[in-house]
């Protein structure tokens, strides 16, 4: 069966670049591009108006913090999935976009078919990061944990938050950890928050690397026995 078009806005005050962008994602990636903008209030428009499957956001908007836009939305009871496409290879970037809530933190150096490829990804509710930022991401993780009582953290979980957070960590949407599961969506749901609250994470993002830190400690497995697709 056919996927259908991903539907997005993009966000971002380079107009040239905006129209190449949309321009890419439309003839290459088979694209909807319902709106751009360089301005936060007409970003939430677009999105309030389109209601698309995502925001494609870049973290500067001239002067302006991008992620104004994401927690704009947030405000307002929007729930789109933000993906951000940036130059911003600093750390604390990455980290401070993590915190917010996106669902992915790609770079403008990236080849243009793996840009498309991670935004169809993050479409169907995968957590998608720049190859180059991956490990960043790790070490940053492994630094903010030195200290912390792993093993506790991990015994805070019920068995089936476990599982839930296996599925986190493949990568997996709420909906369709719902039908692996065989529970309810709201169920999920809730699930996630006590999971965040429990390991004191702030993104799927960070879940997904916690689990496979500690997969022996999750599941019984080790990290990185399974083989990657």
């Amino acid at each position: 069966m056919t996927q259908p078009a991903v539907r997005l806005v993009l966000v971002d005050d380079h107009a040239v670049l905006r129209s190449g962008l949309a321009d890419l994602l439309r003839g290459r990636g088979g694209m909807q591009v319902l709106g751009d903008t360089g301005k936060v209030d007409e970003a939430v428009a677009l999105v309030r108006q389109h209601q698309p499957d995502l925001v494609l956001l870049d973290l500067r908007l001239g002067p302006i913090d991008g992620l104004s836009v994401l927690r704009a939305l947030r405000a307002e009871g929007i729930e789109t999935p933000v993906v951000i496409l940036t130059m911003c290879t600093a750390e604390e970037d990455l980290a401070g976009a993590l915190r917010a809530g996106v669902r992915g933190y790609l770079l403008k150096d990236m080849e243009p078919d793996e840009v498309i490829e991670a935004i169809a990804h993050a479409a169907r509710g995968e957590l998608v990061v720049a190859p180059s930022m991956a490990m960043k991401l790790a070490q940053m993780w492994q630094q903010g944990q030195k200290g912390s009582v792993k093993r506790d953290l991990v015994d805070s979980l019920t068995e089936r938050e476990r599982e839930v957070l296996e599925h986190v960590a493949r990568g997996k949407s709420n909906k369709v950890i719902a039908q692996a599961l065989e529970i309810s969506h709201n169920t999920v749901k809730l699930h996630v928050r006590h999971i965040m609250a429990k390991l004191d994470l702030g993104s799927r993002v960070e879940a997904a690397v916690f689990a496979f830190e500690h997969r022996t400690s999750v599941d019984g497995s080790q990290p990185g026995s399974e083989s990657r697709k």
